[in-house]
């Protein structure tokens, strides 16, 4: 079996499969186990159909580093439950999405599968940084579309993209991204940062959108030799761009640390984080079916333990 190495945006799942299976799926107490049931699914299903030998679910140990937020306020605000004086803010999660996350990390953890995150950084650095130095093919599930910046035909890195839904996922290579974006995926986190995303409450450059970014990334390459080029009297650069660019300069000057997921993070290796995938056996494999059958889990359970003995 070719080793292929599988990285999981794990909150982008989870919530996927909290808003896609009916929250009347509840166990015996009336505690929602929808979202449980589908991320067992979603990794059974990926696992087998991508061939995943290891695989690691990334974690946001905090989905809002205070780094980022110090350099742009605006990061995520708009998520925010509450603000905690030196501890990650409370991100806006729903009540019966809340209650399952302990029990998502108590199955994944007897299952056997990998749980890793670092402090300070979200799950996307820690995809990042796997995803950079990782020896084998890399798939990297998730519906983040700022994780394109990672794919790389060049070292067999790709995204599997979630948005459309389980049923219609998508293949993301270098052609993909260029055929969308007009733009390679190295120079993906710069046409982020002109372009803005308010979703992560990134303003971006006013009067810049896709499509004016695309152009003039792909006149100069980077951001570092367009931001060149709009102080340099001498260059081809047009005027209105010039002003454009000039009225973010404080903006454009900390958005790329923002952006780009960090790629150099002291993370445990593949083997150190347990990343191999195996059938699970003795106690953890009756404690998950005991589990299974206590919390309502159905076939989600069986389901990703036959997928696990495929990994044999």
């Amino acid at each position: 079996m070719t080793h292929r190495l599988m990285l999981l945006d794990t909150a982008s799942l989870y919530f996927r499969a909290f808003f896609g299976v009916p929250d009347s799926i509840r166990s015996a107490d009336g505690t929602p186990v929808n979202a449980v049931r589908g991320l067992l699914d979603m990794i059974a299903r990926l696992t087998t159909d991508y061939g995943a030998t290891h695989l690691v679910a990334c974690w946001d140990e905090d989905w809002r580093p205070q780094w980022r937020v110090d350099l742009i306020p605006s990061y995520k605000s708009q998520r925010v439950a509450e603000t905690v004086e030196g501890a990650p803010d409370v991100e806006v999660v729903p009540d019966a999405l809340q209650l399952q996350v302990p029990l998502i990390r108590q199955v994944l953890r007897l299952a056997g599968i990998a749980v890793v995150g670092a402090a300070a950084h979200e799950a996307d650095d820690v995809i990042g940084t796997y995803a950079s130095h990782a020896k084998l093919p890399v798939d990297v599930v998730t519906g983040d579309r700022d994780l394109f910046q990672v794919v790389d035909d060049a070292r067999q890195v790709r995204v599997i993209y979630t948005a459309r839904g389980m049923k219609n996922l998508e293949i993301v290579t270098d052609a993909v991204v260029v055929g969308k974006y007009r733009v390679l995926p190295e120079q993906y986190a710069d046409f982020a940062t002109l372009r803005g995303d308010a979703s992560d409450g990134l303003p971006g450059v006013a009067g810049i959108g896709e499509k004016t970014a695309a152009s003039l990334l792909a006149e100069y390459g980077t951001l570092d030799a367009l931001l060149a080029a709009a102080i340099d009297p001498g260059s081809g650069l047009s005027a209105p761009a010039r002003s454009k660019l000039d009225a973010a300069a404080k903006y454009l000057a900390v958005a790329p640390i923002v952006v780009n997921v960090v790629r150099d993070l002291a993370l445990p290796t593949l083997e150190e984080a347990g990343a191999l995938l195996h059938p699970v056996v003795g106690d953890s494999r009756i404690e998950l079916e005991r589990l299974a059958t206590d919390w309502n889990l159905g076939g989600s359970v069986k389901r990703l333990l036959d997928a696990l003995e495929l990994r044999q």
